[in-house]
């Protein structure tokens, strides 16, 4: 592997080759990692996110928006840590998809209390989120893991980005963003569908 390489890896832009045998379905959780300590705080701060936010007048409050900055940023923090320590575990193959689930729930909450989005893409989002939870859960019951894909990867940036950016200002770039992010999501669930039956087919 060439140092190139290496760094690629490092930052999570190359993913190629077979996933850490750790993350697999059977394997023990191990729990108590780096990377995981990293998603245990991500999932106590929603609790303080929604606090934050559902009790100021409007949703657009700047000790919220911190709060969510800093659970939707450190999604990218969890799998740098794994990948710079090689602390790689089922438990957190599990943990990381399920908190970027909630932290999108928990912005569509308070984007519709508050209206800072259009309520209709919101359902749609909410919708296909809770699908995806469903989805995945009656995959790992037959025996499959949800693999994340490139276009799901992107599109819940892109919607945490939105959402993000409509608790701080009303400008046109919150719903642009947030709209491009329910776009990726709903093609990536259709990638997640056909990869999930074809698994099964060869099963």
């Amino acid at each position: 592997m060439t140092p190139t390489t290496s760094k690629r890896r490092l930052l999570g832009l190359d993913r190629s080759g077979p996933k850490p045998k750790v993350t697999m379905r059977g394997q023990p959780l191990h729990p108590l990692t780096i990377p995981n300590l990293v998603g245990y705080v991500r999932l106590a701060g929603i609790p303080v996110f929604l606090y934050l936010a559902l009790s100021s007048g409007d949703g657009r409050t700047a000790a919220a928006a911190i709060v969510y900055l800093a659970i939707a940023g450190s999604d990218y923090l969890d799998g740098f840590l794994a990948r710079a320590t090689g602390q790689y575990s089922r438990m957190g193959a599990l943990l990381d998809p399920l908190v970027d689930r909630l932290t999108v729930l928990a912005g569509v909450v308070v984007c519709w209390k508050f209206e800072l989005l259009p309520r209709w893409a919101l359902a749609v989002l909410a919708a296909r989120e809770l699908a995806t939870l469903v989805v995945a859960q009656a995959g790992l019951r037959r025996g499959l893991d949800l693999e994340i894909n490139w276009v799901g990867r992107w599109s819940v940036w892109l919607t945490m980005g939105g959402i993000f950016l409509a608790m701080v200002t009303a400008a046109w770039i919150a719903p642009a963003m947030f709209f491009a992010g329910l776009v990726g999501s709903l093609l990536a669930s259709l990638l997640y569908v056909r990869t999930g039956l074809a698994e099964l087919h060869r099963k």
